[in-house]
């Protein structure tokens, strides 16, 4: 390590009895391979190695060494390098969900990371572009009715919108994910971290998804996926979940190309779905809290990002000014 990695090591508060009782520190990469998110997986890895770099952690027991300063300096030093808030409150949530294992396996003593400060997360409204109720109801309407592709694609794009769900969670559904539950007929859905939330499905949602089972007839596999590929050039076989860049490629960049969406809209992706989705709910008088379980969220602060009541043009001061 340099002068600027070097930190102050802190006595652990615990007995040698209570040390001793510990068990043995997992392999780093038997706590990744929990993680069943692949993206999420290789995000959390590389930030977990680039603490344990600037550390020195060469083995995994020296895991419980760490303390509360090391973090407070390697936060220090993403500030110093001029990383956003937003990364550096990322790496230190993949920080805190390993020493979160580690304590649950009794390796450590307690977790370091809790307690340490975060950059406050933005409070400007978030980045992906919302779609209007015009121009979601024009991209809802833009893959054809009469075709087996263009019944999953409106399937798929419905759920996107009407359940807000994030690319990876559309992807991971099961046929037995759609299920009736209270009378009411939900969507089962696999989000981050493992954490299951049920939603109640859209009227329009359910009668496109139940169409597009219909023609395309594996409605009675309730174990295989739900959306699948048209084609598979590969194995030949269509038994496989839909991929996330077949969703954002050929499904919503393609329509919204195909009817100039694209262009009204930049930088529209899977994701301004789900921010359309929000910003609709709350626009619409939906609670807020309602609204993060809803959607997922572990923070509020994250759904806040697509709250835009308090910014409506004509809610602006500007209006109230008179001379």
């Amino acid at each position: 390590m340099d002068d600027t990695q070097l930190v102050v090591r802190e006595q652990r508060a615990l007995t040698s009895a209570q040390f001793h009782a510990l068990t043995e520190v997992p392999p780093e990469i038997e706590w990744f391979a929990n993680i069943t998110n692949p993206r999420t997986r290789v995000a959390y890895e590389v930030d977990v190695k680039a603490f344990a770099r600037f550390v020195g952690i060469r083995a995994p027991e020296e895991c419980r060494h760490v303390t509360r300063a090391h973090v407070i300096a390697w936060r220090k030093d993403l500030e110093g390098r001029g990383l956003s808030a937003s990364t550096i409150r990322r790496k230190l949530s993949a920080l805190a969900s390993f020493f979160d294992a580690l304590c649950e396996r009794n390796a450590v003593g307690d977790n370091p990371v809790h307690g340490v400060e975060r950059p406050k997360a933005s409070s400007h409204e978030g980045l992906t572009p919302a779609l209007s109720d015009a121009q979601a109801r024009r991209l809802l309407n833009a893959p054809p009715a009469d075709t087996l592709k263009g019944k999953r694609d409106r399937a798929i794009l419905s759920t996107l919108a009407h359940h807000a769900l994030r690319r990876a969670e559309l992807c991971s559904l099961r046929v037995k994910d759609v299920q009736q539950r209270h009378g009411l007929v939900h969507l089962r859905v696999h989000g981050k971290r493992g954490k299951i939330r049920f939603i109640p499905m859209h009227q329009e949602a359910q009668r496109l998804v139940t169409d597009y089972l219909h023609a395309a007839k594996h409605g009675d596999d309730v174990e295989g996926p739900l959306f699948r590929p048209m084609k598979n050039n590969t194995t030949k076989k269509l038994r496989k979940t839909i991929s996330p860049r077949s969703v954002l490629r050929d499904v919503v960049q393609h329509y919204a190309q195909e009817i100039g969406l694209a262009k009204e809209v930049q930088g529209l992706c899977t994701h301004s779905l789900r921010a359309t989705g929000a910003t609709n709910a709350l626009d619409h008088g939906a609670d807020i809290a309602e609204v993060q379980v809803w959607l997922g969220h572990a923070d509020i602060s994250t759904t806040r990002l697509y709250d835009h009541r308090r910014r409506r043009p004509e809610e602006s001061a500007r209006f109230r000014v008179r001379y």
